[in-house]
């Protein structure tokens, strides 16, 4: 059965989409933790991150770098967060969280509530910054 990852990357169900190219995909987190928290993830389904071959486990990486600068250039912030729990979803994913202080990328704090204009907002700003 498709991840909910896989529904979102094949059109099913619908997602802020920030970039995408032949092999990944990023969109806006629905619960976010701060304005700009993205997910990133391989199009090809796999649950468990280090099961992924070696070449797309580093193209990942270089795609969720390229998405990192534009959501830092996009949101101000002082880094940006790269987190991997990978236990929410079954499909293999990066948090990219814009953060001040550490506490700003702990998953216990109380997740933001946006409307759709805000999240479209966000999502263009972000997408508008992406060199692919």
């Amino acid at each position: 059965m498709p991840s909910l990852f896989s529904k979102i990357v094949k059109g099913e169900i619908p997602c802020y989409k920030i970039a995408e190219d032949e092999n990944y995909f990023a969109f806006l987190d629905i619960s976010p933790l701060k304005k700009g928290h993205t997910l990133v993830i391989p199009k090809k389904e796999t649950d468990y991150l280090f099961d992924i071959h070696p070449n797309d486990y580093n193209g990942l990486f270089e795609f969720s770098r390229k998405v990192a600068i534009a959501i830092k250039e996009a949101i101000p912030c002082n880094r940006i967060s790269l987190q991997v729990i990978g236990l929410e979803v079954p499909h293999a994913h990066i948090h990219l969280i814009p953060i001040n202080t550490m506490n700003d990328c702990n998953f216990k704090n109380e997740k933001l509530v946006l409307s759709k204009e805000e999240f479209q907002e966000i999502a263009n700003n972000i997408s508008s910054r992406i060199k692919l």
